[in-house]
């Protein structure tokens, strides 16, 4: 099957018992036993769920497997691919450019706990490689990477992982895998946020954990169960309608970003536009090879004062300002004092991350809109600066 057929077809069979052709949501905590242990399958929703079962059985298809895991929330699942893999004295290495989120656990949760967090620039691949020493058992790879959209070679990373005996987890919120499937170059272990594009309407919580190796997934697995963090059976529904869009809903995301990045690129007040679809992004070559599209993000440095910044991202028409992306309505982001507000200011400036950036999240509206609504905001704040440039000179 081709993936838009995949997304509607694999693992979604009519409701056998009365045809119905969208299966229904099994909302119960628990189920009818034929003897003590004797059960269908299901024996409590913590455990396993009908809804929840179909929900991963078509994400592992999307991504090419045979194993996933839904939790309540993308760090849900993130924390327990952590916390299966990661023990005191054990170490994780990242990119310097990582969700804000990812950051707050590792450094907050996990470090105090005795596990070495090191961040270093996955673009240099002998650095990497003199890097993961005998301590090491996760590489965790963003690509794109949020906020920054940076592009890492994920085969390459994951061979030399690999060669040093360390599992490779890949956070492919941003890409879906409609644009990326990372097991294919590589991977062990994939996460998403399905709150962002997978379930793309912006109305449900939710994380998954992914394994191509059942004894990779095992530990995951384990934890789902026994701590607890899953998702509603109505929240599992959603996404699975929700994902009948996906290959529609991407391509427009993606259409989206690429005319709003070359609306920004050349404007006088923009110092910077972070888009794996253009050519000048330091990435683009390797985003050519390893994905079968760009994705649906935008970020860009705008040159103004802090309270011109804000002026900006808090008067757009189209582009509501709020946390999250990948949703059918257009967001933006500040992620100095929203996503990222976690990571404090001298390390947010260690890591290349500026007060200036911000991160669009472009929806499914129409193209032109959005490029004009942020071209009206550039241009009031230029007529602004002129008006206050002329009652200077005058006074």
């Amino acid at each position: 099957m081709k993936f838009a057929t995949k997304t509607i077809h694999a693992a979604q069979p009519s409701e056998p018992q009365t045809g119905s052709l969208i299966a229904p949501i099994f909302q119960t905590s628990t189920y009818e036993q034929e003897a003590p242990g004797q059960d269908k399958g299901f024996n409590y929703s913590r455990t396993n769920n009908p809804t929840r079962q179909r929900l991963e059985s078509v994400l592992a298809e999307l991504e090419g497997v045979r194993h996933a895991a839904l939790f309540a929330s993308g760090l849900a699942a993130e924390n327990a691919v952590l916390q299966a893999y990661l023990r005191p004295g054990d170490e994780i290495i990242l990119p310097s450019d990582v969700y804000g989120g990812t950051y707050r656990i590792l450094n907050k949760v996990f470090q105090p706990n005795g596990v070495a967090v090191r961040q270093i620039d996955f673009s240099d691949a002998a650095a990497l490689d003199a890097s993961i020493n005998p301590r090491t058992k996760l590489v965790w790879i963003e690509s794109p990477t949020n906020p920054r959209l940076l592009i890492y070679d994920i085969a390459a990373i994951s061979r030399i992982a690999h060669s040093r005996g360390a599992l490779v987890a890949v956070d492919n919120t941003f890409a879906t895998p409609y644009f990326q499937q990372p097991f294919e170059l590589g991977a062990d272990i994939v996460v998403h946020s399905v709150t962002k594009y997978l379930a793309g309407h912006s109305d449900l919580i939710q994380g998954a954990a992914l394994a191509k190796d059942p004894a990779v997934f095992e530990p995951v697995k384990f934890l789902q169960n026994a701590t607890g963090a899953v998702p509603s059976p109505f929240d599992c529904w959603l996404t699975l309608r929700g994902l009948q869009t996906l290959e529609l809903r991407m391509l427009r995301h993606q259409e989206n970003a690429f005319a709003i990045a070359r609306a920004l690129e050349n404007h006088p007040l923009i110092s910077r536009v972070y888009f794996p679809g253009l050519s000048s992004h330091p990435g683009h070559h390797i985003a050519r090879q390893q994905m079968s599209g760009f994705g649906g993000m935008v970020s860009f440095e705008l040159n103004g004062s802090s309270e011109e910044i804000v002026a900006f991202a808090s008067s757009r028409r189209y582009f509501t300002l709020g946390e999250s992306l990948g949703g059918v309505k257009a967001l933006l982001c500040h992620p100095a004092t929203m996503t990222h507000a976690s990571i404090p200011p001298a390390a947010r400036a260690e890591l290349g991350l500026s007060d200036s950036l911000l991160r669009l999240s472009p929806g499914c509206e129409n193209a032109h809109d959005l490029v004009q609504d942020l071209l009206e905001g550039l241009a009031h704040l230029e007529n602004a600066r002129a008006s206050s440039k002329a009652m200077t000179a005058s006074a």
